[in-house]
């Protein structure tokens, strides 16, 4: 049965930054064929659900949601509610099984037809994953001044505790030239500051015979007009290269870097599938900030890996204390269905992974602490990001060594309502206060 087009839809996105893209295009496609949008769940005809199915986690909030929104979906006749993105890719028949009240379903192929399966109930099956383009439509739903750009789907690393391979399929990188087609879009459009997103930033183009493929793509960003910063997500320590150390020179790049490095153990990192030991790792650190002065630098560690006694966590521990990152997030490890790390004896009680979560956390606290002091009395550039939501005309906003949504914020006092009335992207700001992840301060803009 052919249902109209002219349904109000809410979309609840689960996940990561590449989830929200994918989000962006599902709107973007319903956006054009007429849909409208609604941001009160209960004046909303149909509820789209993007899921995130990368870790145990990740899927209990996506039960949590489908429950709610079956509950919503009993409230009134007629109203239909969409299971998307990865979770649905990852276990389609378990889900089905589980919640048969769901009326439709599609996971990380074909949700670009999400108009065709609305109105008609399916849409034909991909082969692949699906990689928008430069003419893919997108409603962007980040901050009036930054976006995210996707610059490639999936993975071709092997690393023994990661389901991406198996929900994404192997590293797909988008055209150059496409890249650099929707970002001029995004920058005719107001945005200010680009944030590349990928499942491995720093494989980009390899799959398309590409060497420097990264540092290629950012030199043919660099000329667009009007385009002020550009952030690299998520890549892997041992693909940062001199090509990429020497482009990150450049003002109109943000001097940070994502990088994940897991653990410090050398004997964890083999059983993970890594290879970059602590001891390496400290050494790549000292070459980045000695070549990229002010670098700053993010990265993502597991807790409580097969295997991790408390000498190896001691390790990890010292390899915090001594690589003094700016920003830190620390898991505890689950073991994913699937993946090479799931036939592991995962012997660790889950009370001995908080605890070392937490340990890890202190450390981290002291060392953010100190880097944010160091801003103290300084005047730095932020972009704005809008009202506080909380505080009564305060305005939040970001330095370049803040990637939005992980890192801190700016926080602006009063003071400044008529900005408030015509927002600028950039200010300077003076630092008053320092947080353990924020900075505090007063705009001295004239």
């Amino acid at each position: 049965m052919k249902i109209s087009s002219m349904l109000k839809v809410y979309l609840i996105t689960l996940g990561c930054s590449k989830n929200l893209v994918d989000s962006e295009v599902m709107l973007g496609i319903l956006d054009r064929k007429g849909y409208q949008f609604t941001s009160d769940l209960n004046k909303a005809e149909v509820l789209i659900i993007n899921t995130c199915g990368f870790i145990q986690p990740a899927r209990e909030e996506a039960h949590q949601v489908v429950e709610q929104a079956l509950e919503w979906k009993k409230q009134k006749a007629g109203r239909l509610v969409v299971v998307a993105g990865c979770y649905v890719e990852r276990f389609p028949d378990f889900l089905k099984a589980r919640y048969p009240q769901v009326d439709l379903w599609t996971g990380v192929k074909s949700f670009n037809r999400i108009d065709e399966l609305i109105e008609q109930g399916h849409n034909p099956p991909e082969k692949d994953t699906f990689l928008l383009d430069h003419r893919t439509p997108r409603v962007i739903s980040t901050g009036p001044f930054w976006t995210y750009v996707k610059i490639s789907e999936g993975c071709s690393h092997r690393c023994s505790f990661c389901s991406i391979p198996l929900i994404k399929g192997p590293y797909k990188s988008r055209r150059i030239n496409s890249v650099v087609s929707e970002v001029r879009n995004l920058v005719s459009l107001g945005f200010k500051e680009i944030n590349l997103v990928s499942h491995d930033t720093t494989y980009y183009g390899r799959d398309l015979g590409l060497k420097n493929g990264l540092a290629r793509l950012l030199e043919k960003l660099l000329p667009i007009r009007g385009l002020e910063w550009i952030r690299i997500l998520y890549g892997y320590p041992e693909e940062v290269d001199e090509s990429l150390l020497d482009i990150m020179k450049e003002p109109k790049i943000c001097r940070y870097l994502d990088l994940p490095f897991q653990h410090a153990s050398a004997s964890i990192l083999k059983r993970m599938g890594r290879s970059m030991s602590g001891s390496r790792a400290l050494k790549l650190l000292d070459k980045i900030r000695k070549k990229v002065p002010g670098s700053v630098i993010r990265t993502s560690l597991i807790v409580g890996f097969p295997g991790e006694g408390e000498r190896e966590f001691r390790e990890l521990k010292d390899f915090v204390r001594a690589a003094r990152f700016e920003h830190l997030g620390v898991f505890c490890y689950s073991a994913e269905p699937g993946t090479r790390a799931s036939s592991l004896v995962d012997s660790i009680p889950e009370y001995i992974k908080k605890e070392r979560q937490r340990e890890i956390i202190a450390v981290q606290k002291e060392i953010s602490r100190d880097f944010y002091r160091s801003f103290l009395g300084k005047t730095i550039e932020v972009l704005m990001e809008g009202p506080h939501l909380k505080r009564k005309n305060w305005l939040t906003g970001r330095a370049r060594f803040q990637a939005p949504e992980v890192d801190g914020l700016v926080l602006i006092e009063p003071g400044v309502q008529f900005i408030r009335r015509n927002l600028m992207p950039f200010y300077k700001v003076k630092i008053t206060r320092t947080l353990t992840y924020d900075l505090v301060g007063r705009i001295v803009d004239d």
